[in-house]
């Protein structure tokens, strides 16, 4: 039985017994399974990393990769793709790429003597959106309906994307010269934020190993098709979050919105992110519910590209990641008794 201190303090956040973490970070749903050990293959020391984009896919969301080039960000995203038999599309985004170059546009047929539209790259399942801080914010924001709202409207007529709908964008953070920072609408569109990191000595050995065959990329066969990602979505909906999780989840949304160092707290709809990426990862660790660990290892993944300091906060060096750390500290952890042995 798994039971949750609260603590009435409002110090520190743990819970009683270790076994939460060890099903939540050491147990992979049998289904999903394959499709790690597929990923792996080609993205090596990454588990977070994976676990992070299953759980914005099966979410109904989208991530954005933010890190130093080399480390893997489009590799990881084509052995996505590639491992869920999806459509892959990319775009490669640059300061003189217009909005129909990636929703599509119109051209007229001369002998049916109408105008039809030809689909842009964004028509994909999943859809590689790299470096995209380098192209300018008209062409930004021609990528929020279809993020939002997995349609494109062109010439007054609404197109639909296909099913599942998945956008992985990339931005480098260390070269700022010739780019456009995303601005908050842009960024609160992403369900998840969050980097990939340097290998480890290991790791780095491992892949060095791994390019004396073929390369591993030209290794992976599709593990599933579309068909099973929207039937995992459904089960996904169908985890059960208890009043108390809900509760906890509004309690640490609300509290960054009354933070001294945070201008702009984050929005109902972080709340929701938190919600259903809970529920993703509880499914991806083969529950049927959600626990506290859920909400506490996701938060700083949806709620940090949220978040915007004031302008002492800054200047203080005061980092998002340490106010996001900082509430999980005080916010009381729901007391449950779960149905974990």
């Amino acid at each position: 039985m798994a039971v949750y201190r609260v603590n009435l303090d409002g110090i520190e956040v743990k819970s009683v017994t270790k076994k939460a973490q060890k099903i939540l970070f050491d147990t992979w749903h049998p289904e999903i399974q394959p499709v790690v050990r597929n990923i792996q293959k080609v993205i090596v020391g990454k588990n977070d990393v994976i676990r992070l984009v299953l759980t914005a896919l099966l979410a109904g969301g989208h991530c954005l990769l933010e890190d130093v080039p080399g480390v893997g960000k489009t590799m990881l995203v084509r052995a996505t793709a590639k491992t869920l038999g999806c459509y892959f599309r990319r775009i490669q985004f640059t300061p003189d790429l217009l909005p129909s170059d990636v929703t599509g546009v119109s051209i007229y047929n001369q002998q049916a003597q109408t105008f039809q539209f030809r689909k842009g790259p964004i028509f994909g399942q999943v859809v590689l959106a790299d470096e995209i801080n380098r192209t300018s914010p008209k062409t930004q924001s021609a990528l929020l309906q279809a993020l939002e709202e997995q349609s494109v409207t062109a010439d007054g007529e609404t197109h639909v994307l296909p099913q599942p709908f998945f956008v992985l964008a990339t931005e480098n953070p260390i070269e700022f010269e010739g780019t456009f920072p995303l601005p908050e609408a842009q960024l609160d569109r992403f369900l998840l934020k969050f980097k990939m990191g340097y290998p480890t000595h290991e790791e780095e050995m491992d892949i060095l190993s791994g390019q004396q065959r073929q390369h591993p990329i030209d290794e992976i066969q599709p593990t599933v098709n579309s068909d099973t990602i929207l039937r995992w979505r459904q089960h996904v909906r169908a985890v059960h979050v208890a009043d108390q999780i809900k509760e906890y989840i509004v309690d640490i949304v609300q509290r960054t919105r009354s933070h001294p160092d945070i201008y702009l707290g984050a929005s109902p709809r972080a709340s929701l992110a938190l919600f259903r990426t809970a529920q993703a990862l509880a499914f991806i660790a083969h529950r049927t519910y959600v626990v506290p660990d859920d909400v506490q290892y996701l938060a700083p993944f949806v709620l940090g590209h949220r978040l915007l300091l004031t302008a002492d906060a800054r200047l203080s060096g005061i980092d998002v990641e340490g106010i996001v750390e900082r509430l999980l500290a005080k916010v009381p952890v729901p007391a449950l008794q779960g149905a974990m042995d």
